[in-house]
């Protein structure tokens, strides 16, 4: 009987890598088709039944700056409040997700620049019969909110009062009491916005109307609500699921690469990276994080994030420079100053300093590096994610698209690339010593 021929140590370490190429690309094409399956649900229409079984509370209200707790009193005389119009134009939504029946707030309502409390206010007239009513809540207010029948409290999003907690607003649905219904009742909302949120000319306060609606329409339209709010923020947990399967490949070759310092920053960024992106849903989905907290941390954890990115690929070629590594230092401590201060002129010289360190990395990539076309793409990816505003926004790239109705902005789109491209090469650097 012939003996069994013994594969060469080259050959096995051929097929591991084979047979990890092809895992990354089904994984790759299995995260695509989720994604892609959760956007086109979340991004239909409510359905007509639905709607056609509602009230889309609105056309006028009632608005007034400032903060007085009667005026959530049903018998408040707001004669003399101003008059918004909430009633949106025909296929309306918001920049970020998508949501529709989106309408500007109180700064383009001659208000810009404001910061601070008002109320909205109006009489809604409950149908008579025997179902029970409930209000679904505004899906997109800058940025909490109360929401009061006739003087009561029924809830709302985040914490008002003198120290206010506010929170990401998501779907949220308000009981009418049992008496409600044949009667005409008064809907008031009491919002905040803090001081330094919302930028745009057509921030602050309500940018949708309630809905008012009896059980069990009202408790389908708020699934339906909630499947769109999940399909905006799907995404940000998928990537980050990614980025920590490629920690674990990054772990799982380092014994076995020659490439173990570009590993190690390389988990490092991927892990601040993951935790960037898992904070926007975090914060949209549930109040474990206020919007205080998450502002702080996107405009500073891009910082460390970048500084390890730059020390990872710095190690590519396995020559580092010691001169970008301090670079890299100075530029991150700069990033924090500015962040921390709000000096954008500091801000804006660490970023583009950081840029020029990478271009400095990829060209001597181009020159010395292993596996040169992979690496260099990666790079590449990896450089317009981070600083998109600097490289794409000049040439015009937008920072969002709707696929389905429901937004994905520009930097989901590139990690979406730069992640399978980045497992990818960690996988190819175990035989990058034949492949240089």
């Amino acid at each position: 009987m012939a003996d069994n021929p013994v594969r060469p140590p080259a050959s096995r370490s051929d097929a591991a890598q084979r047979k990890l190429i092809a895992g990354i690309v089904l994984a790759t094409l299995a995260a695509l088709a989720l994604t892609i399956a959760d956007l086109a649900r979340g991004g239909r229409p409510d359905p007509p039944q639905l709607r056609a079984a509602a009230v889309l509370l609105d056309g006028s209200w009632r608005f007034h700056t400032g903060d007085d707790p009667r005026w959530a009193e049903a018998k408040a005389d707001d004669s003399a409040w101003e008059t918004v119009d909430m009633t949106a134009l025909p296929g309306s939504h918001d920049g970020d997700v998508g949501l529709p029946d989106y309408v500007g707030g109180w700064m383009a309502h001659g208000h810009p620049g404001y910061h601070g409390y008002a109320w909205y206010r109006r009489a809604v007239a409950v149908p008579a019969g025997p179902a029970s009513w409930e209000i679904l809540g505004p899906t997109l207010v800058e940025d909490g909110y109360e929401l009061y029948w006739n003087g009561q409290l029924l809830g709302g999003s985040g914490r008002l009062g003198p120290s206010p907690r506010l929170v990401g607003t998501r779907p949220l649905r308000f009981a009418l009491p049992a008496d409600a219904a044949g009667t005409l009742g008064v809907i008031a909302i009491r919002v905040y916005m803090r001081p330094g949120s919302g930028g745009s000319a057509d921030g602050g306060g309500l940018h949708s109307a309630p809905i008012l609606a009896p059980r069990p329409v009202s408790e389908a339209l708020h699934r339906v609500q909630w499947e769109r709010t999940i399909a905006g923020y799907i995404v940000e947990v998928i990537e980050p699921a990614a980025m920590l399967a490629v920690i674990g490949l990054a772990l799982w070759c380092r014994s076995r690469s020659s490439q173990t310092g570009f590993l190690i920053f390389t988990s490092i960024a991927l892990v601040l990276m993951a935790a960037r992106r898992l904070n926007n849903a975090i914060v949209a989905w549930t109040d474990l994080m206020d919007l205080a907290t998450y502002a702080w941390l996107a405009s500073v954890m891009w910082v460390p994030t970048v500084a390890a990115w730059t020390l990872a690929w710095n190690r590519w070629d396995l020559r580092p420079w010691r001169s970008i590594d301090g670079f890299a230092g100075l530029l991150a401590v700069a990033g924090t100053i500015g962040a921390v201060m709000h000096a954008s002129s500091v801000t804006s010289a660490s970023r583009l300093g950081s840029i020029a360190l990478f271009a400095v990395i990829g060209a001597r990539i181009v020159r010395t590096g292993p596996l040169r076309l992979l690496a260099i793409c990666t790079l590449a990816s990896i450089v317009a994610a981070f600083f998109g505003g600097e490289l794409l926004d000049p040439m015009g790239v937008p920072g969002i698209w709707f696929p389905f109705g429901i937004g994905v902005s520009r930097t989901q789109y590139i990690y979406a690339i730069a992640v399978p491209l980045l497992a990818l090469l960690i996988v190819r650097s175990l035989s990058s010593q034949k492949n240089a």
